[in-house]
């Protein structure tokens, strides 16, 4: 019995997909605060 069969190389790309999702959804929400702030700031600016 093989340690890499098909059960194992789907599990372990299961768990590189998910991390990798949860990396890419932190830098979106990162740009999203990002994006707010500088709008929050502009607005600021242009009323003082």
């Amino acid at each position: 019995m093989g340690r890499n069969n098909a059960k194992n190389i789907k599990a372990h790309n299961d768990k590189l997909h998910k991390s990798q999702d949860k990396e890419k959804a932190k830098k979106v929400a990162r740009e999203e605060k990002l994006k707010a702030i500088v709008k929050k700031f502009n607005e600021d600016k242009s009323n003082s």
